[in-house]
């Protein structure tokens, strides 16, 4: 068993990486439930093995699957010389926010304190399906096999209600967080606390709302904005003012307008637009097995779509494609944030937004262990 560590991460010199420090590898979640993806998964498997294979350009990827998966999964990816497939039960595939928050810091008595795993409380977004107790044992999983210690926490939350710039500020929404399906005995000073204490940050940028329609997280920051350099926040846009997203978008970045990082830097909002109103069509909705367990698929709801919910991995940035007018303008606006890494696309992005998400979601970045 690995090392559990009870205490103040932050106290004993550790802090969340930003996103784009170097990693050591990616991990993703293999989808598979018929109750959330459409025709049993596989349009949606499909696009998960195009991201998986487009991030293993650029780092390794461990992609974990079912034991009833795995041999497919083994199969379909024996030839990628960069993705190992390891078996793991689980619920579903959003390995962002079931799986651990890693946290680094240098030095140390031995290597392996350099590295460890947050592995916060899971309640599946507050319930939206009703059996979450594999994937609350997924953040375990995968500090066992890392080999690394291991931080419990009591608080329930997800990595995708929070993005951080490496240098001690966060940035997260009211909307999730404040949420009473996840926290509600906690005051949104002791979330803060929280957050300050295990990340490593020291200053909490909280916006109202998430991205409009996103209501499966219940407005996760990934989904709407990110930071992509200190001081720099990327901001999904809509030009379009009768669009709900106008009001939640302007209203972020009157937020960010007015705030200051940690080491006192007033944010620089970068706007990307995102794509036009996206709708589940009634054969989309009807490929999604109805039970009892998980909330329904309904056609003609608003899909959460959004072009800041992608991956920054080493040199390469993994961005959603929906086959959209937007998505040559997001592709720009990527290429002048990030003009070190290579901007890929993945096409057909729209497969993993009708289960709930999209690329940032079902990735987790292991940051390389400091020496």
């Amino acid at each position: 068993m690995v090392k559990v560590i009870e205490g103040s991460p932050a106290k004993m010199g550790f802090r969340m990486p930003a996103e784009w420090e170097p990693h050591e590898q990616c991990w993703m979640g293999w989808p598979a439930r018929p109750d959330n993806w459409r025709e049993h998964a596989g349009p949606a498997q499909e696009i998960f093995a195009r991201a998986a294979i487009a991030i293993s350009k650029f780092e390794p990827v461990t992609l974990c699957a079912s034991a009833e998966q795995y041999p497919n999964v083994y199969k379909l990816m024996q030839h990628q010389r960069n993705i190992r497939v390891v078996e793991m039960s689980m619920n579903d595939s959003w390995f962002r926010d079931m799986g651990p928050t890693f946290i680094t810091r240098k030095g140390g008595p031995d290597s392996e304190q350099t590295i460890a795993g947050i592995d916060w409380q899971f309640n599946a977004w507050g319930g939206i399906y009703d059996d979450w107790s594999l994937d609350s044992d997924v953040a375990k999983k995968i500090v066992e096999i890392e080999r690394i210690p291991r931080f419990p926490h009591k608080m329930i939350l997800e990595g995708g209600s929070i993005h951080v710039d490496g240098e001690g500020t966060c940035i997260t929404t009211e909307e999730c967080l404040l949420n009473p399906n996840r926290n509600p005995n906690m005051t949104k000073l002791e979330i803060e606390n929280e957050l300050k204490e295990f990340l490593g940050v020291t200053k909490v940028i909280w916006i109202p709302r998430g991205l409009h329609g996103d209501e499966d997280t219940n407005g996760h920051v990934d989904n709407l904005c990110c930071f992509i350099k200190p001081g720099v926040v990327l901001l999904s846009w809509t030009d379009d003012e009768k669009d709900p997203q106008y009001e939640r978008s302007v209203e972020a970045l009157s937020t960010l307008s007015q705030s200051v990082d940690a080491r006192g830097r007033k944010i620089e909002v970068v706007k990307i637009h995102v794509p036009r109103p996206l709708y589940m069509t009634e054969e989309e909705a009807g490929g999604v097995v109805s039970t009892e367990h998980a909330v329904p698929r309904e056609p003609g709801t608003r899909l959460a779509a959004s072009y800041v919910n992608f991956y920054i991995a080493n040199g390469g940035i993994i961005a959603p494609a929906f086959g959209d007018k937007w998505d040559k303008e997001a592709r720009e606006v990527l290429r002048k944030a990030f003009p070190d890494h290579e901007v890929v696309m993945v096409e057909g992005a729209r497969e993993i937004v009708l289960g709930g998400g999209n690329i940032h979601c079902i990735t987790q970045q292991q940051p390389v262990r400091p020496s």
